[in-house]
């Protein structure tokens, strides 16, 4: 236990430094270039917040692979042993027009498994934080909600690539219509550490994520007492290709209700 609660430290403590380099050139003017479409965005500042963050992992954790979204870092988590895996600025686009919502995303997973996963959020001033005991915002205990009536319910639907924009439409307004409201932040760490939070109640994606986009926030909603799931309802890790993240109460009626959905 004493090893995964240095992990927790780690995690935290290169969050934050990875941080403070994106923080020095937020809301500046910077150049941007594109990767897989023109809503995809990659600045100098994410490669320079995950160059930091690889050096200070690789102080701590000499002889454990880094998996990161830029540059040359690996994109596959190993099976055996421990691994740390980086997104150093989810929410890219927000980041680069200016609005809050960007996280630095680290987490460390054993034989595949998370154990200790920061997603900080400095320009909102907020930073999750979980370990195998622990869950917190800020070092105030999280849980998610007890919403039980879709009437009240927020969800976060991030469907894509469905059968073309105007069935991807039809399919987003069948799902709003049986919730109560709907939340969108354009960055999936934010919408599962909302989960987390109680902040909203579900959220959905039909998108193949890469684990930076997904571990910490998913592990995040598992300690706070969710329920993290794919669209058929088997239990999700990494290599799942949709994700369902929930308070728990709700877990069915979301699954039945998106699924109906995308089948029309």
């Amino acid at each position: 236990m004493a090893d995964r609660t240095r992990r927790v430290e780690v995690a935290l403590r290169v969050a934050q430094a990875g941080a403070s380099v994106a923080m020095d050139s937020y809301r500046e003017e910077i150049a941007t270039e594109t990767k897989s479409g023109p809503t995809d965005l990659v600045t100098e500042i994410d490669r320079n917040t995950q160059a930091r963050i690889v050096e200070l992992l690789g102080e701590s954790y000499p002889d454990e692979p880094v998996i990161g979204e830029e540059a040359d870092a690996r994109k596959t988590v190993p099976d055996s042993g421990g691994a740390w895996i980086v997104d150093p600025i989810d929410g890219t686009s927000n980041y680069v027009h200016g609005t809050r919502t960007w996280c630095v995303s680290v987490c460390c997973v054993i034989d595949g498994v998370c154990v200790a996963a920061v997603n900080c959020f400095p320009a909102l001033g907020d930073t999750y934080v979980a370990g195998p005991e622990t869950i917190a915002r800020n070092d105030e205990p999280i849980g998610v909600s007890d919403t039980s009536s879709l009437a009240g319910a927020t969800i976060t639907p991030a469907l894509y690539g469905h059968d073309g924009p105007s069935e991807d439409a039809a399919a987003l307004a069948t799902i709003v219509e049986q919730f109560g409201d709907v939340r969108y932040a354009g960055s999936t760490q934010a919408h599962l550490s909302r989960v987390a939070s109680g902040a909203i109640d579900v959220a959905v994606s039909n998108v193949n994520h890469h684990p930076w986009d997904t571990v910490a926030g998913a592990y995040l909603v598992k300690r706070a007492g969710g329920t993290v799931t794919d669209l058929n309802g088997n239990p999700w890790d990494y290599t799942a290709k949709s994700l369902v993240a929930s308070n728990g109460d709700l877990h069915e009626k979301a699954l039945a209700i998106v699924g109906a959905a995308l089948d029309g």
